[in-house]
Order: structure tokens, then sequence, then C-alpha cells
């Protein structure tokens, strides 16, 4: 028997850059579950109410957060989280999702923009603190919305609405000055300071398939101490047979090198079955 966790999202209203705002609902919204408990005696499955039972929370191991970049001037500039207004000039976008091990789950990536290494690798470690501010967050927000349950008080949607958090961003529709904003554009970036190195064209050094960075030791494969032990025991007994080896080797290389100088050299035919002995001095030299 196992549950079936579907999640839906209804988007209320998008200003850009709602991948990363959908994890981070998707992510809230799972860890804020609670699904019925549950008793197995046998072939009897009982589903308790909650008036019985208080429910259960899901088994969360980590918390995958997306992060997104927008590209501009074929990878020159890049900004993290962009607004509705700037995905519509970014030339790509590239989405990292990362836990707060700094294990990368996934990536994507969009658009007429060809990104290098250097800048992968520098999103990779903009996402490792982001992940770790947003998942900071999330726990605060999560423990405080289990406290306020705890104490009988107003929490979640229904807390919101007296406060009108729900519509504080609504915005009337305006008409915008579009005319000079090449201007203004160009005003921002001559500001800006420029990147250390600029690629104007994608560098690939060899076709195929490509390997970002080296990558870190993950946080959770440390190994117990009896796992150690015997990992450390199978590494002995793996050296020792090697050293046994390489000795009856160099037993047998000796034992070659021992044979005299002044010794007959023993040359047998094979077909005629006759043994043909030839002093060393006998043996004939090949002249030039």
């Amino acid at each position: 028997q196992v549950w079936q966790i579907r999640l839906d999202m209804h988007l209320l209203n998008h200003d850009g850059n709602i991948t990363d705002a959908a994890s981070i609902a998707g992510i809230v919204a799972l860890c804020h579950f609670r699904r019925p408990d549950v008793s197995v005696q046998g072939e009897e499955v009982t589903v308790y109410a909650p008036e019985e039972r208080d429910p259960v929370p899901l088994s969360i191991h980590h918390m995958p957060i997306c992060v997104s970049f927008a590209f501009f001037h074929q990878g020159t500039y890049l900004l993290v989280d962009p607004t509705e207004r700037e995905e519509r000039v970014m030339d790509g976008l590239l989405v990292i999702a990362m836990n707060k091990h700094h294990e990368i789950c996934t990536i994507q990536s969009s658009g007429v923009v060809m990104l290098v290494q250097d800048q992968i690798l520098r999103c990779s470690k903009i996402t490792a603190v982001k992940v770790t501010e947003i998942t900071e967050l999330i726990q605060k927000a999560l423990e405080n919305d289990q406290k306020a349950r705890k104490e009988g008080g107003k929490f979640g949607f229904a807390e919101s609405i007296p406060k009108q958090r729900i519509t504080a961003f609504r915005m009337e529709s305006a008409a915008v000055d579009t005319n000079d904003v090449e201007e203004q554009a160009g005003e921002i970036i001559a500001k800006a300071d420029p990147p250390a190195e600029v690629f104007a064209n994608p560098v690939l050094h060899t076709p195929g398939t490509a390997q970002i960075g080296e990558g870190i030791e993950s946080s959770w494969g440390d190994l117990e101490e009896s796992e150690k032990e015997e990992a450390a025991e199978e590494e002995g007994d793996s050296e020792a047979a090697a050293f046994e080896c390489e000795k009856v080797e160099t037993e047998d290389t000796s034992t070659m090198r021992e044979t005299k100088k002044d010794e007959p050299i023993v040359l047998s035919d094979s077909e005629e079955e006759e043994v043909v002995i030839l002093e060393p001095q006998e043996v004939p030299r090949k002249t030039r």
C-alpha cells in the first residue's frame, strides 16, 4: 500500500522568474503537508481520521531549490532572479536546482546564448549561496507556522486575508514611455563594471560530452566506523597479495640471473629429439 501525492500550482500573477517561485512553493507545500496516520495488521489497513490520531509529515530528505540566471549581450552580463520585462529582452536563461548540501539536482539552459565553463561555474557558486539562504527562510517559516498552530492563533491563508497580503502588490495599468529606453540601457551598461574576461565566441575545446569541474565531496556519503575498518582490511589484503606476487616475480628473475656464464647452452630440437651442446666460445658471431 502506498500514498499517491499530486501537486498542482495555479498562478495568480506573474512578474518573472516563475520557475524559482514555483520550486519554493512546491517544496514548502510538500514539507507542510500532513497525511493521515495508518496501521497495518496482517492484510488489514486502517486509516485514522485527524480526530483519532495526529497526521504525520512526509519523509522529505532534501529541498531542491531553483535559481535562475538571465544573460545579456551573449553572456557578457548575467542577472539573478529576472523580472518579466527583463525576461523579454534576455538572450538566454540558465536554471540550476541545488540543495543545501551543494548537490546539483538539475540544470536547464534555454535561449540563443552558448555558455562556457567559467560562466556555469560562477552561476553554481552563486546558487549555493542563494539556496542556503532560501532553505533557512523555509525552515523558519515552517517552524513559525507550527508554533502558531500549537498556540491556536491564525496562520496560513487565513492570516494573509485580513492583512491584504494577497493583493498588496497589485498595480494599476499605466502607459510606459519607451522612446529613450535604448539610451537609458546604454548608460546603464556603460556605468557597469565589465567582467574580467569576455568571450566573444563560445570556446569548445573538444566536441562531444563535456564535464564541468571536479565536484566536491558529498556530506551524505560518510562511512561508519565498521565500514571504514572493512574497507581498510580489504585494502590491506589487496596490497599483501600484490606484494606477494611482486616477490615471486623478483625471485624468478634472480634465479635466472644466477646462471653461470661458462655453463653450456642446451638447445633441443623438438622434431628430431636430438640435443646439441655448444660451448660458449663455439657460438658463431654475426658480422656486419
